[in-house]
């Protein structure tokens, strides 16, 4: 929760920070997750691997530069580190300045009114509060039935490793894992991933599947429809890997430099003694059931971020929630959070972007004769002279079928699509149109005036292949 928000109400504010080391041992500073051991490392290391691609592309436009190139992990690890360090120390000023009460203490309920703080040293705060928020966010999930998973590091870990990870196992196909085994590969490491069933779970799945076949030709291994059975490590240091493949039932096994859990990540919640302070979560998931208001079971208690149900695990919501949140409380303010076409994007080394409703959402919803789907293959320009295969760069565009087609949902895989779905994002927030979309003149030469060109639905059963300029 922006904390600060509240505090430029005058209202007296503190905030409990503590991160309990992951398995491996890694630590760090103020921020959570997105600062410190998600976005923000992962897109400086996403840029990474694109500016590795464009040096190999860079001959093709006229530059002489001697390739093969060679990355150095250290000099990367280091510079990205440094920058994550630059935002902890921001954000602790930020506190100050705002006059926010700064606590590295692991706070737990004693009861509704009530938290008890303790530091690393052991030493104890009792802490009392008219209104308490939780935001303490979710941690990478280990799968402890199998022998030896904890000799496997996390995203908790990748971000920080002082040396190359080498020859990688990425065992997942989450986001997390996607992206990272992607920016892997694109600093020329050798990188597998294991998938058990289907890519990007919750996503629209044809574009899932484009974004896994790129990785492929890209150069990732994908063990598909597999599940690790046993992690050794051997007298060489390397650790060996036995796995099962599910469709033909033979064992199979290879030695890695490094293995990668991304099989998910689970809500900060076990810990906090929410019992005693008679706070209820889904037992399923270990999240904390949340109203419209994000107001938990007890009127005075709120949960936003990661660890409320039905929420989605994206920092940008959470920012939002929190601040419309000390509105709520301290400001006069009515406004609630509206989670709906909330847009996300894919840092893979093709970028997916996507806002609204999937295709199969859309025809879950909706039935299939209701919704039509405009669709393109096209090229980048910029694809042309490097001489890349454009063969997964496709746009997808879900509305419903009558009037004037309402959008429900855009989809788009390609280079920088986070900007190209962030401008397209404000008129699908409100309420946009096939025909305004298709009327609006779209900026060339780009990638997204593609959009605007829209014209092939999948009803129709023609070449959504770009052709003409």
């Amino acid at each position: 929760m922006r904390v600060d928000a509240a505090a430029q109400s005058g209202r007296k504010v503190a905030v409990l920070d503590f991160v309990e080391p992951s398995p491996q041992g890694t630590r760090w500073g103020l921020g959570g997750t997105c600062v410190n051991v998600g976005c923000i490392p992962k897109k400086l290391m996403h840029h990474t691997a694109l500016l590795g691609g464009a040096i190999k592309d860079a001959k093709n436009y006229g530059w002489d530069i001697p390739l093969p190139v060679h990355h150095d992990w250290s000099t990367m690890a280091q510079a990205v580190q440094s920058h994550v360090k630059s935002l902890n120390w921001g954000h602790l000023v930020q506190l100050q300045d705002r006059k926010v009460k700064y606590m590295n203490l692991k706070g737990v309920f004693l009861d509704k009114h009530t938290v008890q703080g303790e530091s690393k040293q052991g030493e104890k705060t009792i802490l009392t509060a008219e209104n308490i928020v939780i935001a303490t966010g979710g941690r990478p999930k280990y799968p402890l039935d199998i022998p030896g998973a904890k000799l496997g590091i996390s995203s908790d870990d990748i971000f920080w490793l002082q040396d190359s990870p080498g020859k990688t196992l990425v065992i997942g196909a989450s986001y997390v894992a996607l992206e990272c085994a992607g920016f892997l590969t694109g600093v020329g490491l050798d990188t597998s991933i294991m998938v058990r069933s289907i890519p990007l779970r919750g996503f629209d799945q044809q574009m899932a599947h484009l974004v896994t076949d790129h990785m492929a030709s890209y150069g990732t291994r994908i063990f598909w429809k597999c599940i690790p059975i046993k992690i050794e490590k051997l007298d060489s240091g390397k650790l060996q890997v036995i796995w099962k493949n599910l469709e033909s039932n033979v064992e199979e096994r290879e030695s890695f430099d490094t293995v990668m859990w991304a099989i998910g990540r689970a809500p900060e919640t076990g810990d906090l003694c929410l019992d005693k302070a008679g706070v209820q979560i889904n037992p399923e998931t270990g999240k904390i059931i949340v109203g419209a208001n994000e107001e938990t079971s007890v009127s005075h208690i709120y949960a936003i971020g990661d660890l409320a149900e039905g929420r989605p695990e994206l920092t940008p919501t959470a920012i939002k929630a929190g601040k419309l949140l000390a509105h709520r409380l301290f400001g006069n303010s009515t406004e609630l959070m509206n989670y709906d076409n909330v847009a996300t994007t894919v840092f893979t080394p093709l970028e997916y972007g996507c806002v609204g409703l999937s295709e199969e959402e859309a025809v879950q919803q909706y039935g299939e004769d209701n919704i039509e789907v405009y669709h393109a293959y096209y090229k980048p320009l910029e694809f042309t002279i490097a001489e890349r295969d454009a063969t997964q760069c496709y746009i997808k565009m879900v509305c419903l079928r009558e009037g004037d087609q309402r959008i429900l949902g855009l989809h788009f895989i390609g280079p920088n699509a986070g900007e190209v779905i962030q401008g397209f994002a404000l008129g699908i927030k409100c309420n946009a149109t096939y025909t305004q979309l298709s009327s609006t003149i779209g900026i060339h030469p780009t990638c997204a005036e593609d959009v605007n060109k829209l014209n092939i639905t999948k009803r129709s059963g023609l070449d959504p292949t770009v052709t003409a300029c």
